[in-house]
């Protein structure tokens, strides 16, 4: 798939990517290795502002499931940023979500879903993935979401 074709899917759904956000700590946002670009956690940020808060608390499902998607516009866009285009992308192997979320908050994958099934709107059946999702009690900067990916990609 092309990078035209993927901006293309991503007008269609309403949706652009955004400027790959630098890191907040001592890491790097991709590492390829072996065929595989393995992106670092990303956080949600809509309209620039980073959402923050707990699902359970003070978020809903859906707008957990928007920050979920959020994070996974912000791999798209580390992908982009580290490999020069999208089009090398091969297949989405597997993304590991983390919900920040109250003790009695069950619904960690609904909300996991927001990445998840953005990378198959993008992507098709190469967008379909493994994945974990996990509740946390906090993430870094009082994020709401966490999402990171392992994503084979072809050859230069």
């Amino acid at each position: 798939m092309t990078d035209a074709e993927i901006d293309a899917r991503l007008s269609e759904l309403g949706l652009a990517l955004p400027e790959p956000a630098a890191p907040v700590a001592a890491y790097v946002p991709v590492v390829v290795a072996g065929g595989l670009a393995h992106v670092s956690g990303q956080l949600p940020f809509v309209d620039g502002a980073l959402v923050k808060g707990r699902l359970g608390e003070d978020l809903s499902v859906d707008q957990g499931y928007a920050a979920a998607r959020a994070c996974g516009l912000m791999i798209l866009a580390q992908l982009r940023a580290a490999l020069g285009s999208l089009d090398r992308v091969e297949r989405v192997v597997k993304l590991g979500a983390f919900v920040s979320s109250t003790a009695d908050f069950t619904d960690q994958p609904k909300v996991a879903n927001g990445a998840s099934e953005l990378m198959a709107a993008i992507f098709g059946d190469a967008g379909r993935h493994a994945r974990s999702a996990v509740g946390v009690p906090v993430l870094p900067l009082g994020a709401a979401v966490e999402v990171d990916a392992v994503v084979a990609v072809r050859a230069d």
